[in-house]
């Protein structure tokens, strides 16, 4: 669900470079790149951080400066909201798209009729504190009369979408990107392309797929992933004291049929693996149960959404999103075993010792 709002925004493939903001996408190699036959876009875009002001609001934003092309990049169409249109430059003057919540910060409404004025500091310079405003670039953005919605703060509180002459200029920079973004033929594979494109140009720069672009949001889902399953083992553990507690009981309820075994001939190790092999059958039953019902309740949530998130429907989806995997079954089944068959190995070799005296 996280990776569909990115993937509206990012390109399928990003090219950056491992030391410094900038490079110049004009050297040799770069042109053995673009020959690719896999690459159907090249956009190249330039990106960096710069003060706004819309009257007497103020905020920190993030100018991205892109081709003409980039409509043709990404699936930008899909996030813009207003009457106006994807577009970044005319003959005259150069517009700004921004993000819904900088919108809303800045006080500016889907269409503002007064330019927005973007600093930015001028490469090089000393600040000149008898006149500080000498020592920023200073320029203005007008509105096409849209703004995107990503649904993802790092975009919507934060970015401005512009033409990459004008980011050129408000920086000082002549042909340097910051990046370039790459989208292939819908038969390439990807993986085979990012690997090509990483040996033609060297370890000095980084070639990364969608979800490596977006790494650390990945990675803190994976960490509330296995914290969840960390909490939910140990509760595992602790629920297995009901087991301990039914295993003694049924010791203590079966002490003559105990006596009838050990009169057969039966000593008291295959006393103990009769009631050890009674809580490994509770563990295993217990785990196929509780995976069934567990899948029959992602079933019901996938379908019908029984469990809401409320919230007046402030949130991107209304109920709580559910994805089954096998390797997460797979793990369930063997957490569970494995703590079961723990849980009871050490009290019934304990327990048919102290309670099951001769």
């Amino acid at each position: 669900m996280v990776a569909s709002f990115f993937t509206a925004f990012d390109p399928e493939l990003k090219i950056t470079v491992r030391e410094g903001k900038v490079f110049d996408p004009n050297v040799a190699v770069f042109k053995q790149v673009r020959t690719l036959s896999e690459i159907e876009i090249w956009t190249e875009t330039l990106e960096e951080n710069a003060m706004v002001q819309y009257k007497d609001r103020q905020a920190m934003a993030v100018i991205k400066g892109v081709d003409d092309n980039f409509k043709q990049l990404t699936s930008i169409d899909s996030l813009l909201y207003g009457t106006g249109e994807f577009i970044l430059h005319d003959e005259v003057v150069d517009y700004g798209i921004l993000g819904v919540e900088l919108i809303s910060e800045l006080g500016t409404g889907l269409q503002f009729v007064d330019p927005l004025q973007v600093y930015a500091p001028k490469r090089n310079v000393r600040v000149n504190m008898a006149n500080p405003s000498a020592s920023f670039n200073r320029d203005y953005l007008f509105s096409p009369g849209a703004v995107f919605i990503v649904n993802q703060q790092k975009y919507d509180a934060s970015y401005i979408l512009t033409s990459l002459d004008f980011a050129r200029r408000l920086f000082s920079y002549d042909t340097e990107v910051s990046a370039i973004e790459l989208k292939l033929k819908p038969d390439a594979d990807l993986d085979a392309v990012q690997k090509k494109i990483s040996r033609i140009l060297g370890d000095g720069f980084s070639v990364q797929n969608r979800y490596e672009q977006q790494a650390d949001v990945f990675r803190i889902m994976e960490i509330e992933k296995f914290i969840s399953y960390l909490f939910l083992t140990f509760i595992l553990a602790i629920s297995c004291f009901n087991v301990i507690g039914s295993l003694s009981m049924l010791i203590l309820d079966k002490r003559e049929d105990v006596d009838t075994l050990r009169n057969l001939g039966a000593d008291d190790r295959l006393i103990a693996r009769i009631f050890l092999f009674e809580g490994r059958m509770i563990s295993v039953f217990g785990a196929l149960a509780g995976i069934l019902l567990g899948l029959l309740l992602c079933f019901l949530q996938q379908h019908f959404g029984i469990i809401s998130l409320g919230g007046g429907g402030s949130f991107v989806v209304d109920a709580y999103p559910v994805s089954v995997h096998f390797t997460d079954v797979l793990l369930v089944f063997v957490t569970v075993i494995g703590v079961g068959f723990l849980s009871v190995w050490y009290p019934v070799r304990y327990l048919t010792r102290r309670l099951l005296k001769k």
